[in-house]
């Protein structure tokens, strides 16, 4: 698969506790939904501290442990691909922060 130069990245921010409507951890449910649909790729990556609208702290701190740590999904795409997902994943999602933000792409899969 082919990137162009000109992308769009896609992040979305929530919390490890947060599910689908089927039951799936979120983070699950976006990454499936973002590979059925053709997305060149998606990460998940886990924070070990953080907060949102709640203000609530969030953290992996041994003494105060917390199992809703922060979570961001991010995919990669061209922009048509990406503002064709983001429906979908509204659809996802209860509670969350999304942004969509244009990225240049240097370099996918092997060196030229």
């Amino acid at each position: 698969m082919e990137l162009p130069s000109q992308c769009v990245l896609l992040r979305i921010f929530f919390g490890e506790d947060d599910r689908a409507a089927d039951g799936m951890p979120l983070h699950e449910a976006i990454v499936i939904k973002a590979r059925e649909t053709g997305m060149a790729g998606a990460t998940v990556l886990r924070g070990p501290l953080g907060f949102g609208r709640s203000s609530v702290l969030h953290t992996a701190k041994i003494l105060r442990l917390s199992q809703d740590l922060p979570i961001v999904v991010e995919i990669v795409d061209a922009p048509e691909k990406i503002d064709a997902l983001i429906p979908r994943i509204k659809a996802l999602t209860n509670s969350c922060l999304i942004t969509r933000e244009k990225v240049k792409v240097i370099r996918y899969g092997d060196k030229d």
